[in-house]
């Protein structure tokens, strides 16, 4: 499989000494029209790469900021294939990368085959699925990657060696690290368990390492990019679009926010 933008990016980061800074946003929150926009909008706060979540239902790993996202989406009648569409829009202006943030249960309805192929034409980079256990992830990685699409594994503080060694065998692109137990959502304090994850991971995989859940702050982000090659903030970015949703200033607030996480990242050689 040839490099993707993903692959390519944390390259050019590794090259500048630079970590990177990873946008969440639900597709389709406001609405799928303005999607592409606060893409811009993040782009130029400095965001390295986007995740572009697929509102679901039933989002069990995402916590309340991020499942009014995701509701708010489903009212404007957002889909998988709406995501795939607003993809599409972002690829007339970007070349940034877009990872497709989503649960086994669309992915399932939609066709994993289909989607795979589908995704790469519209854009996509790589693919995230939050409730897929690694174990059984040997089929799916294999369609995504026949596509060419990286596939994005997590690892928590309570994996197992066995389990880390399975995600750095499925994963490509990067590797999200999931800095606690528990939800999505902003935290007062970074856990303990960061760092300790980090190194664990790091013994058995030479891929990026991105962390998230519970980083809001440019402290927080700071602190994390001391460790890790990529910070990862999701309901931040989706609490300013819920405040600002009518609001004419949402894109360049988004900006401004991406702007302090991103500006805060440390520059150090390991």
């Amino acid at each position: 499989m040839s490099q993707t933008r993903i692959g390519r990016l944390f390259e050019r980061l590794r090259a500048a000494d630079r970590r990177a800074l990873i946008a969440y946003i639900t597709a389709g929150d406001p609405s799928p029209a303005r999607t592409p926009a606060l893409v811009s909008a993040l782009e130029r706060g400095g965001a390295d790469l986007i995740e572009l979540g697929v509102p679901f239902s039933d989002p069990i790993a995402d916590g309340p900021v991020i499942q009014r996202g995701s509701e708010r989406a489903l009212r404007a009648g957002t889909h998988v294939s709406t995501v795939l569409e607003i993809a599409s829009e972002i690829r007339k202006r970007s070349e940034i990368p877009l990872v497709l943030f989503t649960y086994m249960n669309p992915v399932l309805r939609y066709g994993l085959e289909r989607l795979a192929g589908d995704a790469v034409v519209c854009g996509i980079d790589g693919c995230l699925l939050t409730d897929l256990s690694v174990e059984e992830a040997e089929g799916y990685t294999a369609t995504m990657r026949n596509a060419g699409l990286d596939t994005v594994f997590l690892a928590a503080p309570t994996s197992s060696e066995r389990r880390l060694r399975l995600v750095a065998e499925y994963s490509s692109g990067f590797i999200y690290l999931v800095s606690r137990t528990g939800v999505t959502g902003e935290r007062v304090a970074l856990s303990d368990s960061v760092a300790p994850l980090v190194k664990a991971m790091r013994a058995v995989t030479s891929l990026p390492l991105a962390v998230g859940f519970g980083i809001s702050t440019p402290g927080q982000a700071s602190a994390v990019g001391e460790l890790a090659d990529g910070v990862a903030v999701g309901s931040a970015f989706v609490r300013t679009i819920e405040e600002n949703a009518a609001s004419p200033d949402l894109e360049s607030k988004l900006e401004t926010l991406a702007r302090e996480l991103s500006s805060g990242l440390p520059s150090r050689n390991r």
